[in-house]
């Protein structure tokens, strides 16, 4: 094997198609960050426009860890190559696993170092592509996750390259054997109590006994899986383009007619571009029957990780988990500048062109949440008073934003809406108070 090979003309056209001409190596110090290391000089070598570094992420988990660091500043002052080190410090919580909190922190540290021409090379390689798949399989993955990686896909503001997904461990190995390199042999490879290494040790060595192109198959099976995710995200934008609404909801009339399984792919993508994520398999299926077909007077809601899926108006909505209700608010002193769960209220005094009228010194000022649907309120616009439960339908604020939203108060007499109304009999003229609402996005 030689580096032309790993690192080719092909990866050449390609890099200058994506515009970057920085590489970035994550350089463990391990035997596939090794050759890959030594790939990625011999291409800079041959094309010299291209600015290669190495980072290498120190998690400080081993107790051998700063001689690692001392072994990577070595290799790379041998080669010419720039190092850079980060030190990361780990806080694993509950339900969260040392592995993936490491891997997370990595990527964090690599993202930092990324621009639009930068690509990130990475050392995954045959055997890591399978041992992927399997984790896949056993969280009962759809062609998203049956899909592995990818030989490349944007990471932070570039892109992230694999170029030795082709290459097993064992032909890493012989290469690294036959140029006399060093390498990094991590003990904690050997802990099965890690998944990855338990599939690496107990599971694939015997798959391959049996089958030793099964590392290639399944390489091809989730190139086939990964097609099709691109097929159906392309079929999801589609349907997406037709349901969604300038809020980013879902309206539910176009979905009546989509099957099942298209309807949970839109529901995916969708939440997928709202929140970075999905639900479970379970808590997809039930959106439909619990949330959309829900009796006509029901506010219905399925909660999950990401937050609350909703209906209201015709549509569906994916709100934040609830926060604490807010409590009564007296205002002593203005400026006032005050956030919610349902947008952002600023209130001054001005000289002119006030919306509100100046308060009275026997009207203190305050805001005031939850207020019985029976209060009557008369906008500036109306010849007569309604009940806010009235007001609120009216002016389509969800239910479950109702008892959130601030109302401002004159002391005991409702004086505006923040966002929706002036109550008459308080609306300004020349100095007075000035108001200002932005809604959450």
């Amino acid at each position: 094997m030689q580096a032309q090979a790993l690192f080719g003309a092909p990866w050449l056209s390609r890099l200058q198609q994506l515009g970057c001409d920085q590489l970035l190596v994550a350089y463990s110090g391990g035997l596939d960050s090794r050759c890959l290391l030594q790939a990625a000089v011999a291409f800079v070598a041959a094309h010299p426009a291209f600015r290669l570094t190495a980072l290498h992420v120190h998690h400080g988990l081993n107790p051998a860890a700063e001689q690692w660091v001392s072994h990577c500043q070595q290799v790379c002052a041998e080669l010419g190559v720039a190092l850079r080190v980060e030190r990361v410090q780990l806080s694993v919580g509950p339900r969260q696993s040392l592995e993936a909190v490491a891997r997370s922190a990595r990527y964090q540290v690599l993202a930092r170092h990324m621009s639009p021409t930068t690509a990130l090379l990475t050392a995954h390689h045959l055997d890591d592509q399978l041992e992927t798949l399997l984790l896949a399989l056993k969280r009962g993955a759809g062609p998203r996750g049956l899909g592995a990686m990818a030989p490349e896909q944007p990471f932070a503001s570039g892109m992230l390259l694999r170029p030795l997904l082709h290459c097993s461990r064992q032909q890493l190995e012989q290469w690294a054997q036959r140029q006399g390199w060093q390498w990094i042999e991590d003990d904690s490879n050997q802990d099965q109590r890690f998944d990855r290494n338990f599939l690496r040790h107990s599971i694939v060595p015997p798959l391959l006994a049996r089958w030793p192109g099964l590392a290639a198959t399944a390489a091809r099976s989730a190139e086939l899986c990964r097609e099709q995710e691109s097929l159906l995200t392309e079929i999801a934008a589609a349907d997406l383009a037709l349901c969604l609404t300038d809020n980013h909801n879902l309206q539910i009339e176009p979905m009546l007619g989509l099957s099942e399984p298209r309807r949970h792919n839109l529901l995916r993508h969708w939440l997928r571009q709202c929140c970075g994520q999905v639900p479970s398999a379970e808590q997809l299926r039930r959106i439909w029957p619990e949330v959309v077909l829900a009796r006509a007077d029901a506010t219905p809601a399925l909660v999950w990780a990401a937050g609350i899926i909703r209906r209201y108006a015709g549509q569906l909505w994916l709100t934040p988990a609830a926060a604490p209700a807010p409590i009564d608010l007296p205002i002593p002193d203005l400026p006032l500048h005050w956030q919610g769960e349902c947008g952002e209220l600023r209130l001054q005094p001005v000289a002119a062109q006030a919306q509100l009228r100046q308060p009275g010194d026997a009207e203190p000022l305050s805001l005031r949440f939850a207020q019985a649907g029976s209060l009557r309120v008369q906008p500036l616009t109306r010849p007569r008073s309604r009940e806010l439960k009235k007001i609120w339908h009216e002016y389509g604020v969800a239910p479950w934003l109702r008892d959130r939203w601030p109302l401002l108060f004159y002391g005991e007499q409702l004086a505006a809406i923040p966002g929706l109304c002036v109550c008459r009999g308080f609306a300004g003229q020349g100095a007075g108070l000035a108001l200002s609402w932005q809604p959450r996005a």
